[in-house]
This record gives C-alpha cells, structure tokens and sequence, in this order.
C-alpha cells in the first residue's frame, strides 16, 4: 500500500469514527428527554439578559429562593420533595440557573460573577423584597457572593453542604484551560461529557457520594439528574465552566463583611464536614451550623421531612 493510500484510508477511518461518534451524540442528547422527568405546570419563565431562566412560584407568605447544588446535573428538581413542605408559611421560589434543568444553555464560559449577577436580579426583578435564600453545595458560594453585592436583597442565608473555603478559592490553571479547550471541541468534547453524565455515572454519584443509603436511590431521580444533564443548546459548558473552577471565588473577605443571618447544615457522614463549618465560622463568628445525622451530600433529597424541620426551626 502506498503512502497515499495509507494516508487515505486512516482520513477514512478518522471521519468514519468522528460521524458515528456524532451520531451517538445526538441520540443522547434527543433521547435524554424522553421521559420528560422536569416537566411541570408551575413552570414560569424569566426572561434574563443571558437567557431565559425556569423557575417555579409556590405558596404565600415571606419569599423563599431554593438555590440547588452548581453542577451539570443538576436543578430545582432537586427541591422537588421540599417545596410543599416549606410552602406552608413561605412563597417558595425554584430556580434553574442558568446551564442548568429546564434554563437556557448558551455555549459560553460560566463564573462565579455571572451567577452573582444571576441571583441578585432574578430576587430585584421576579421576587421584588429581601428573600431568605437556601443554597446547597457549590451554589453556597454565590449567594454569599450576591449577598455581599447587595445585601439589601438578602434576609437570612441557610446552606446545606457547602463547599470548603479551599475548594471555593481554586483558580482556573494551566491543565485547566487545556482541558476545557478540549470538552469545548464539538465532537470530542461532547462525547466525554456524554461519558461522564451517563445514567450509570450518575447512579453511581447517587449511591456513593449523594445518598446515605444506596439502596434508597430511586430511578425517578436518576432519570430527572439524566435529563437535565442533557437538555437544551450546550450542556457540556457549565459542565467545563465548573470542572475548570471558572465558577469558583474566594469568599473569606466576603463572609467577614456580611451582616446577614447565615446557618450552615453539614452532613456528619462527610468526612471534614465539623472543621470545614468551623472554618466559615472563623471569618464570621455570629454563623451558626449544626450537624446532622441523616443523610451525606443531598440529605435534602433523602430525607426531605427532616431537613425541611431542620429549615423551618432557623428561618421562622
């Protein structure tokens, strides 16, 4: 065989490879939302500069924002158990943010400031008076962040699991940029991220890192995390907007300066849980935070009753 035959038959197999892993991308991506787990007739709609952002309204009284957890899997699905729960004595508003469920997913690098701007305006323009705001996980950091910006918007602040204030400061490095140049490549890039928010990675997240209790891990939730992880124009960026840590900012000058009333939720299963709240409490003294017993990343999710006794005894 010659070199140009050579040459030929490996551009062959290269753009036979590259079409089919295509093919497998667009499947994932339409079949994804077959089940059309994230549908609700709640759904409302604000229009932001950025695009437009899925929330839901529920219930009367003082206004309640439910933040969920900052990765691409997740949504206000998350708050799904909570909602009537806590809808008793607060209009309980749900958001998608932006890249994330049922919200619009631009192709663009996601941060830190950008969810700052997101939440401050969607509490100015939707909700319209200061608002008590739980946060869970990464999305901890920009609440603290927005409240810092315009504290005025802001009542009390409760997080369940929030991130360490090391995890929070992480800078976009050198193997981060590369690696986000490559899940921005089309083809590439997408399939990884197909691999990496499969239904099976996802099960397994559940059972080892979300969930006390494996064998509690119900397939409905499982399906909803699917289809969120896949909806929309372009999933993958949030996903290597926070695998690069574009997301993250240090929020130490922010926690001393705050004035809010801020109580922390840590799940005692983690492992550093008790130290890493004790370290919020050192930047601001007047945190307070209690562990609990039931439950690990998302005790919110596994044991909705409890933790939304644990809500209503701090914020009423």
């Amino acid at each position: 065989m010659t070199n140009k035959n050579k040459f030929l038959t490996v551009l062959i197999l290269q753009s036979t490879a590259a079409a089919s892993i295509a093919l497998i991308n667009k499947y994932i991506q339409v079949s994804a939302g077959n089940k059309n787990m994230l549908e609700t007739s709640k759904s409302l709609c604000y229009k932001w500069r950025l695009g437009n952002i899925h929330y839901t309204k529920t219930g009367k009284g003082k206004p309640l924002l439910l933040i969920h957890d900052l990765t691409p899997v997740s949504s206000g699905y998350e708050w799904h158990s909570m909602v009537s729960l806590l809808s008793e004595h607060h209009t309980v508003y749900v958001i998608d943010l932006l890249g994330c469920g049922r919200s619009e997913k631009p192709n663009i690098t996601y941060t830190n400031y950008l969810y700052v701007q997101l939440i401050s305006d969607f509490i100015q323009t939707v909700i319209g008076r200061r608002t008590n705001v739980v946060a869970s996980g990464g999305s901890a950091a920009l609440a603290v962040m927005a409240c810092k910006s315009n504290s005025d918007l802001f009542d009390q602040l409760l997080f369940i699991n929030p991130d360490s204030i090391l995890t929070c400061s992480q800078v976009p490095g050198k193997s981060a940029k590369l690696y986000k140049f490559i899940l921005d490549m089309p083809i590439l890039g997408t399939f990884i991220y197909h691999i990496s928010t499969s239904k099976k990675t996802i099960f397994e997240l559940m059972k080892t890192k979300y969930y006390e209790n494996p064998y509690s891990v119900k397939g409905s939730v499982v399906d909803a995390y699917y289809e969120s992880a896949h909806l929309g124009e372009s999933p993958k960026s949030i996903y290597s907007s926070v695998a690069c840590h574009y997301t993250k900012c240090n929020i130490i000058n922010a926690l001393k300066k705050i004035n809010n009333s801020i109580y922390l939720i840590g799940s005692r299963s983690i492992n550093g849980m008790e130290e890493r709240l004790e370290e919020f409490k050192k930047y601001n003294p007047s945190i307070e935070f209690l562990l609990v017993n039931e439950g690990k990343y998302l005790p919110h999710v596994e044991y909705p009753d409890t933790m939304s006794n644990v809500i209503k005894t701090y914020l009423y």
